[in-house]
C-alpha cells in the first residue's frame, strides 16, 4: 500500500497541475485571448493562432528534466526554435514576401520611398527612449525595431542584438502588427484636417516589365552597397521580388510565396509563442518593451502622416498627397495600406487610396530592413 502511494505521489509530481504557477495561466490566459482575436476579430488570424496556441504550449507546465521545454537543449521544441533564435527564419519569410509583392506603385511614383522612410522614426525614437530608461544600447536597438511593424526583421534584430529580449520583442512586434486597424486610425485622425482628408492624387502611371525586372537588382545593389549588414533580409526580399517579374521562374515564385512561406510562417509563430514560459517570459523588462513598442509604433505612423503634411507643403495644388497614407509607411502589409484605404472612405466614398498607399507600404519593408541593418552595424 506504501508502494502505490509513493508511485501516486510521484505520478503527481510529474503532472502539470504541481507544477503550476499563477505566472503560467496568465500566459495560457494572453494566448486564448490571442486565438481569439484571430478567430473573432479576423486579426491577423495566419499569426495569432500559431502564436496563441504557442503561448499555450509553452506554458504546459513539466518537471524540470524532462527535456521537452523550448529552452532545454534536445527537445524537439528547443530544435525548431534554433530558425528564430539564429535568424534563419526571418530571410525565408522574406523571400515569400518578395516573391508575392508587386513594387509597381513605388516604381510609378518613388517620392513615396520617402514616406516608408519617415515611418522608420518611430524606431529611431523607441531606440532613444529605450536607452534613456535602462536598457543597453543593444537591447534598446532591438526594442527600437519594433516601430518598423515588422515581425520577420524585429526577430531577426534582436537574434543578434539582445537573444534575451527575443521573445518580449517577437511577441511585442507581432501583436502590434495585427492591432494596426485599431492603432492607426485614432492617430490618423488627429493629425490630419477635413480638407487633407479628401485629397484625390492622380493615378499611378503604367509600369513596364522591362522596370519591374530592373527594380530588384537595381534595389539589392543600392540598399546592400549602403548598408551590406541587412543582407540577409534584403537579399532575399529582392530575390524573392526578381523571382516573381522575371516571368520564367514561375514556379519557383509560387513555391516561395505559397508553401515555404505557409510553413515558416507556422514555425516562426508557434516557436515564438512557445517561448513566452512564463518563468523566463514574465519580467519587468517585458512589460516595459510592450509599453516601449507601443510608443514606437504610435511614433511611426505619426511620422509619416507629419512627413506627408510638411512635403504636401511644396507640391502644387494638383499634386498633393494624401496624408492618410502616410500611415502605412509602416510595414505591416498589406494590412496598414488597408487602413488607409479604409479610413479615406469614411470622407469620401469614391476616393481610393489603396493603391497609393501600397508605395509606401513596401517603401516601409524596405525601410524596415535598412534600419535593422543600421543597428546591426552599430551595435551587433
Amino acid at each position: 500500500m506504501e508502494f502505490i502511494k509513493t508511485q501516486l505521489v510521484q505520478f503527481f509530481e510529474y503532472t502539470a497541475f504541481a507544477n503550476c504557477t499563477w505566472g503560467h495561466i496568465l500566459m495560457i490566459a494572453i494566448g486564448l485571448i490571442f486565438i481569439s482575436l484571430a478567430i473573432l476579430k479576423e486579426y491577423e488570424p495566419l499569426l495569432l493562432i500559431p502564436i496563441g496556441f504557442g503561448i499555450i504550449i509553452g506554458n504546459i507546465p513539466f518537471f524540470p528534466g524532462l527535456t521537452i521545454g523550448i529552452y532545454e537543449n534536445g527537445s524537439v521544441l528547443n530544435t525548431l526554435y534554433h530558425g528564430v533564435r539564429f535568424g534563419w527564419y526571418p530571410p525565408l519569410i522574406f523571400l515569400g514576401i518578395g516573391a508575392m509583392t508587386d513594387f509597381s506603385a513605388l516604381i510609378s511614383n518613388p517620392k513615396l520611398m520617402l514616406i516608408g522612410a519617415a515611418a522608420q522614426l518611430g524606431i529611431f525614437g523607441a531606440y532613444a527612449i529605450a536607452l534613456h530608461v535602462g536598457f543597453t544600447p543593444a537591447e534598446a536597438g532591438a526594442i527600437g525595431i519594433i516601430g518598423g511593424a515588422d515581425g520577420p526583421t524585429a526577430i531577426f534584430t534582436a537574434s543578434k542584438l539582445a537573444p534575451d529580449l527575443l521573445g518580449a520583442v517577437a511577441i511585442s512586434a507581432y501583436s502590434y502588427m495585427a492591432l494596426v486597424p485599431v492603432i492607426q486610425p485614432p492617430i490618423m485622425r488627429l493629425l490630419t484636417t477635413h480638407k487633407e482628408r479628401l485629397i484625390r492624387m492622380k493615378a499611378p502611371r503604367q509600369v513596364s516589365k522591362t522596370e519591374k525586372i530592373l527594380f530588384p537588382i537595381i534595389g539589392v545593389l543600392l540598399t546592400t552597397f549602403i548598408v551590406p549588414s541587412g543582407l540577409p533580409l534584403l537579399g532575399m526580399l529582392f530575390f524573392g521580388n526578381l523571382l516573381k517579374e522575371s516571368g520564367v521562374t514561375r514556379r519557383l515564385a509560387n513555391t516561395a510565396s505559397g508553401p515555404m512561406i505557409d510553413v515558416v510562417t507556422i514555425l516562426i509563430g508557434f516557436t515564438v509563442g512557445a517561448s513566452t514560459q512564463a518563468t523566463t517570459f514574465l519580467t519587468k523588462s517585458s512589460v516595459l518593451i510592450f509599453g516601449l513598442g507601443a510608443g514606437s509604433f504610435i511614433i511611426a505612423t505619426a511620422g509619416g502622416v507629419l512627413f506627408v503634411k510638411c512635403i504636401n507643403l511644396f507640391l502644387h495644388e494638383g499634386g498633393k498627397i494624401n496624408p492618410l497614407i502616410g500611415n502605412s509607411g509602416v510595414s505591416a502589409v498589406p494590412d496598414s495600406a488597408r487602413v488607409s484605404q479604409l479610413v479615406g472612405q469614411e470622407y469620401d466614398r469614391t476616393n481610393h487610396l489603396l493603391m497609393h498607399a501600397m508605395g509606401p507600404n513596401v517603401a516601409g519593408v524596405i525601410g524596415s530592413a535598412v534600419a535593422a541593418g543600421i543597428l546591426l552595424a552599430f551595435l551587433a
